[in-house]
């Protein structure tokens, strides 16, 4: 049971807090949720459904207002999830060993720690100029990386926005808000679909999850008003990026 963790109110103070953090850029927070449960030793099994759930609900909060302000890239987004769709159903109905789930997520999460830190591109604070040097996606490069990343995406329980929105930035598919647009929705039919396939797999999805919905809600909806705005979290980002280190190691360690 998830209220039986100890110190569960410590998580339930932070959760919001890191749905805030991944909606201000367009992110479900699955990565997040995932190092935070694995912080208080959830089990594998709690954690993929739990995050995706999460995910599903954060990520839906953060497009809408990405949308709304007219940052949505269609022609962007339909190359990644033509195969990103099935390919995380096939992940979510895997079941992997907890030890080897722990390292990959582990791994995993070095890319949203180097997204939290704007390794790949920053959130540009007013005043910054971002490159226009936009080149025009091939169907066939979005198939691979939307297939790839959906894949991991339904094994590992995260909606891939981590991965994808690095990859486009570096790649110069589209600006970083339109990288958040894109990467929310990826995130949404992702986690949809990863979750899909777990409960066709037999995984139940705990009741008390919908507690933290409900809770991660709050913080997506401020984070993602204010992302598609305008908004520099700097600080916050780094204080993060670092819990973010310490549950990777700890994944990668143990």
């Amino acid at each position: 049971m998830i209220f039986d963790i100890d110190h569960i109110w410590l998580l339930l103070l932070i959760l919001p807090v890191v749905s805030f953090l991944y909606a201000s850029v367009g992110h479900g927070g699955a990565s997040g949720y995932l190092a935070f449960m694995a912080l208080f030793s959830f089990a594998p099994e709690v954690m993929k459904p739990t995050a995706l759930l999460l995910n599903i609900f954060v990520s839906a909060i953060a497009f809408y207002y990405y949308y709304k302000e007219g940052f949505f890239n269609r022609k962007l987004f339909i190359p990644f999830a033509i195969a990103s769709i099935p390919m995380a159903f096939i992940g979510g109905m895997i079941e992997v060993d907890a030890s080897l789930y722990k390292k990959i997520l582990g791994v995993l999460l070095i890319f949203a720690i180097l997204k939290m830190l704007n390794v790949f591109g920053p959130t540009l604070p007013s005043g910054r100029k971002e490159s226009t040097k936009i080149k025009d996606i091939k169907l066939w490069q979005g198939i691979v990386v939307g297939g790839i990343i959906g894949f991991f995406s339904g094994l590992i329980g995260i909606g891939g926005g981590i991965i994808l929105t690095p990859i486009i930035l570096l790649l110069h598919w589209g600006k970083m808000k339109e990288a958040a647009a894109v990467s929310a929705l990826f995130i949404w039919v992702n986690s949809a679909s990863g979750l899909v396939g777990q409960i066709s797999s037999g995984v139940l999805i705990n009741i008390e999850s919908f507690a933290l919905v409900a809770i991660a809600i709050v913080g997506g909806f401020f984070g993602a008003y204010l992302g598609s705005k305008k908004m520099n979290n700097q600080n916050l980002r780094y204080l993060l990026a670092i819990v973010l280190v310490i549950a990777s190691v700890k994944l990668i360690t143990l």
